[in-house]
């Protein structure tokens, strides 16, 4: 089906011409003459698209932006605007516009900017329809994934969280295992108890036994009054013990009697105290390999053995890549303060490209880093740095010379990758423009802001 554009000019000759260009494009067109009639016309019926015009008599471009995106938030408003009014294009970027075009708009660049904004919009409505059939199949709204093994992972949570068996997740640092077993937690009868979480990589071994059991009053130096451990904490919920895989021989005794007895004794104590505590594990471990070169306790590791579900590594699942860029955008921006960016499918392409050796962690902080820095309503990112320093070489500074301040810093960086994209597309902006994943408009709005010249892009 061909998308639907509401094209809005007060000029007849310029609805005219647009209307040409775009059923040219394969685009179903209405035109209106004014803001009122193009509000009239959204209330009767649904458009991908509205065009419109700034500058025009009584209600202007930016005011049914503004009621736009009261009463149709999703809706992708593009702006027109005259060379000289720059100013408003930029103001209606900042109140929600998906994308601007300078009058006189040439066709070439009025179909890509368009096209450009529909294929944004047909993938933030995919990922939406993605996030709910999950939600609907299979209730985990808070576990993003839909690739095969994601969802035969649910499948397998959803069959073991309501029984009491002890769970061993496995998978590499950084791909989500304390969510799946909160997941775990949610979805069985203790969920209305408490979730309790030990690091026991995070804790120096001297003092994790007393953190799982507790101590009583005196046990050692410092000990100065009783101590409930992680183990009580947990009666009658879910204690997960991450990077089960560094705990020390000792404690691996008690933990062992603990899993089959459901009782233990506090440091210092010969009380016996006994616990209803559902116990999921995680590691990132080979735990099998460990048991054979001595370092696990072989009775513990089939313990623990008695459900094993592996996590896959995001290298593995790139088909949520841009589910989860689309969660991290979206929660980033609200914890800003600021509107969400638009992610084009340039840059998940680029994304999904990285073999993200720190897997969703990586991603989240890669994510979070560039909605922080991000001023734009586009945000253009690729995958992180990571290129490997030769013997010898040192990194480049980070810091930019004293006295010059950040912002002047980062306008002679964007100077010169915009530069090094026209030499690239031998000056033609359209192609420098889909390079950086930016539309021709705000590419030739960012050449103008940072003064590039002609000369630059031949001789520098």
């Amino acid at each position: 089906m061909s998308a639907r554009v509401l094209v809005v000019d007060d000029d007849r000759a310029v609805r005219t011409a647009l209307r040409v260009n775009l059923r040219k494009g394969g685009m179903e067109v209405t035109l209106a003459s004014n803001p009122a009639e193009a509000l009239d016309l959204l209330a009767a019926q649904s458009f991908d698209l509205v065009l419109t015009d700034v500058k025009m008599p009584g209600q202007s471009g930016l005011d049914l932006l503004a009621a736009i995106r009261e009463r149709w938030g999703d809706l992708p408003v593009v702006v027109m605007t005259g060379f000289g009014s720059v100013e408003d294009a930029v103001h209606a970027m900042k109140h929600g516009a998906a994308d601007y075009l300078i009058k006189p708009v040439g066709k070439d660049e009025l179909l890509l900017v368009l096209e450009r904004t529909l294929e944004n919009r047909a993938l933030r409505a995919e990922v939406l329809e993605l996030r709910q059939k999950v939600e609907e199949q299979h209730g985990f709204s808070e576990l993003i994934g839909t690739t095969p093994n994601m969802l035969a992972l649910y499948e397998d949570i959803a069959a073991v969280a309501d029984t009491a068996a002890t769970v061993l997740l496995v998978g590499p640092t950084g791909t989500g295992k304390e969510l799946l077993a909160q997941a775990l937690h949610q979805r069985s009868g203790r969920a209305s108890k408490a979730f309790v979480r030990v690091n026991c990589a995070a804790i120096p071994h001297t003092l994790l036994e007393s953190e799982l059991f507790g101590h009583e009053k005196g046990a050692f130096t410092g000990a100065i009054r009783q101590h409930l451990g992680k183990f009580e904490q947990a009666h009658g919920g879910t204690l997960l013990l991450d990077e089960i895989g560094e705990i020390e021989p000792h404690v691996q005794v008690k933990l062992l009697r603990v899993l089959e007895s459901s009782e233990f004794q506090r440091v210092g104590g010969s009380e016996t105290v006994s616990v209803d505590v559902r116990v999921v594990a995680a590691t990132n471990k080979n735990l099998a390999k460990e048991v054979q070169e001595g370092r696990f306790r072989e009775d513990l590791y089939y313990r623990l053995n008695v459900i094993t579900l592996k996590v896959p590594p995001l290298r593995e699942r790139k088909g949520d890549i841009p589910l989860l860029v689309d969660h991290f955008v979206r929660q980033f921006s609200a914890r800003s303060g600021r509107a969400v960016p638009t992610v084009s499918r340039h840059s998940l392409e680029r994304l999904m490209a990285y073999p993200w050796p720190g897997n969703v962690r990586q991603l989240e902080h890669h994510i979070e880093r560039a909605v922080i820095l991000n001023r734009g309503d586009v945000l253009d990112i690729g995958p992180p740095e990571e290129a490997p320093l030769t013997q010898g070489d040192a990194p480049p500074p980070i810091l930019p010379p004293v006295g010059t301040t950040l912002q002047e810093a980062l306008a002679e960086y964007e100077r010169k990758v915009i530069v090094e994209a026209l030499k690239e597309a031998e000056g033609v902006q359209a192609r420098a423009a889909r390079r950086l994943g930016l539309s021709r408009s705000n590419l030739n709005y960012r050449i103008g802001r940072l003064g590039i010249t002609v000369r630059e892009i031949e001789y520098e």
